[in-house]
């Protein structure tokens, strides 16, 4: 599997290539989105911002995710990050945003949703999709893993140069 900068630089030249940018919204990964993407000298040419929201509070306040939404889904839920993805739309002079949010360890878990359970949003043009993935390991594996599966998911979405 390629490292998070490997793919964020991909990620890059994919979208200065058809002159696009993206934005983030980061909960279990905590920004590892957003540095993995900063750590690309020249980011500023194709990323607009990160907003981590860890708590539901954050994700309210900062990215307008309603309360009905957490409440019957939860956090960790394909619709809340769909409304993540969304909301950093709506904040961002972006045309792609993608969201994150899961259970990286080692507490937190509920029954239907393990540890390593993380949900992902990618927002353009008007559509969201949702995603869920399962990862294995600790919390930093969880973590890594998380923000290499949402670089590809971008990556795969992008048009070649």
């Amino acid at each position: 599997m390629q490292d998070e900068q490997q793919l964020a630089a991909e990620v890059g030249r994919r979208l200065q290539a058809c002159g696009q940018r993206v934005t983030t919204a980061e909960s279990c990964t905590g920004g590892g989105l957003a540095a993995a993407i900063t750590a690309i000298a020249g980011s500023s040419a194709w990323f607009d911002l990160s907003v981590v929201t860890y708590s539901n509070e954050a994700k309210q306040r900062l990215l307008g995710v309603p309360a009905g939404l957490l409440q019957q889904y939860g956090a960790v839920s394909e619709q809340v990050a769909a409304a993540m993805a969304e909301g950093a739309m709506r904040l961002a002079a972006a045309d792609w945003a993608l969201s994150v949010t899961g259970i990286a360890g080692p507490a937190g878990a509920t029954p239907g949703k393990p540890v390593g359970t993380v949900c992902f949003g990618m927002a353009h043009s008007g559509s969201v999709q949702t995603t869920v993935c399962h990862f294995s390991g600790d919390r930093n594996a969880v973590r890594q893993q998380a923000a290499c599966f949402a670089l590809t998911w971008l990556r795969d979405a992008l048009p070649p140069y």
